[in-house]
């Protein structure tokens, strides 16, 4: 694969895996980084935002929560989304640092658009977030730890 296709690649596996679709795409900058197909920094720099935009495009749909919730494709149960909103509402803006996390990230940042965080705050502490996540990745495929 090309190195603009595996960084394409990279962008949607990451922006999927933070929408509706389950991806794994740690395992897909942990292979891009082993296959040495294009610098580290720009790996973890397009990962970052595709994942952070997917979770922008969850923040839009809490936004409207009452227009899709009941959709077939709406990416998070009435119970996930009432347990990421009992957090949010405990934890404040602070619990989207934990955004990056497996079955809670995706809810909490659908519960920010419900509970209308405002958008430049919610964008600062996903982008964190996501980008530690990968920054972690990185280095464990690197060796470093």
């Amino acid at each position: 694969m090309s190195g603009i296709g595996s960084l394409t690649g990279l962008f949607l596996l990451s922006f999927l895996a933070a929408t509706i679709l389950p991806a794994q795409s740690e395992l897909g900058l942990a292979g891009l980084i082993a296959a040495d197909l294009a610098p580290v920094w720009l790996l973890i720099a397009v990962a970052s935002l595709g994942n952070t935009l997917g979770s922008v495009v969850n923040w839009l749909l809490g936004r409207g929560v009452d227009r899709f919730s009941s959709r077939r494709w709406f990416p998070v149960t009435p119970q996930q989304l009432d347990r990421a909103s009992n957090w949010y509402r405990r934890y404040g803006k602070w619990s989207l640092l934990m955004s990056w996390a497996p079955v809670i990230g995706d809810p909490l940042t659908l519960a920010a658009g419900v509970l209308r965080e405002p958008f430049w705050s919610f964008l600062a502490l996903v982008a964190i977030a996501k980008t530690v996540r990968y920054l972690i990745v990185a280095a464990i495929t690197l060796g470093i730890f």
